[in-house]
């Protein structure tokens, strides 16, 4: 999948300010730091698009581009916050909640985790989230770069591990290197695929 155009629309405070239009929504979330921002600028192939901070939890907008017309990537705040004050975490975390859970444009939630670290306590509790709602998602393992074949395999297969002790099936999953592309292919087929099922 190539695309022709990519822009970005603007940013939005919650689900309701969202735009009306039926497009289909790709929504990408994780924790802060996981490298959510290189990974959509890698998908999309656009270097500036999203905003690469070495500050941890800068998104902290709905964020939304379109592409080629057709559909929208929404870019969402982190779920694992960096330093804001409790009152922002509940500001963010009523505007995820309400987003995923009310959002009738959304087709797919891509959540990100970090290849190289066990499975964190609140990424297991953002998935199962997922699931006790009927939220459809898929996981993305980023910097798979960072480590060695041997090790990088035995960290995944160590967080499908921890997964499965809850999820009889687990979803769909994809292994990804902002730096290297890893991945990228198959995270836009898995999206070509899915547009396909509305044509």
């Amino acid at each position: 999948m190539n695309f022709r155009e990519v822009n970005f629309v603007a940013s939005f405070p919650k689900e309701s300010a969202c735009p009306k239009e039926d497009k289909p929504e790709f929504a990408f979330i994780g924790r802060s730091n996981v490298g959510k921002s290189s990974l959509i600028n890698m998908l999309t192939g656009k270097k500036a698009l999203a905003k690469v901070s070495v500050t941890p939890g800068k998104t902290q907008l709905i964020n939304y581009f379109d592409i080629d017309g057709e559909w929208h990537l929404v870019d969402l705040p982190g779920y694992g916050y960096a330093k804001v004050s409790k009152d922002k975490k509940q500001v963010f975390s009523k505007m995820i909640n309400d987003y995923l859970l009310k959002r009738k444009q959304l087709f797919i939630a891509f959540v990100l985790i970090d290849s190289r670290h066990e499975l964190q306590k609140i990424d297991k509790t953002f998935i199962d989230w997922c699931g006790e709602n009927e939220i459809p998602f898929a996981i993305i393992f980023t910097k798979a770069d960072k480590l060695g074949k041997t090790q990088l395999d035995a960290s995944i297969n160590k967080i499908l591990k921890e997964l499965k002790k809850v999820w009889e099936i687990l979803p769909p999953y994809f292994i990804t290197s902002s730096e290297t592309k890893l991945g990228r292919e198959n995270v836009l087929n898995y999206i070509a695929e899915l547009l396909e099922t509305i044509h």
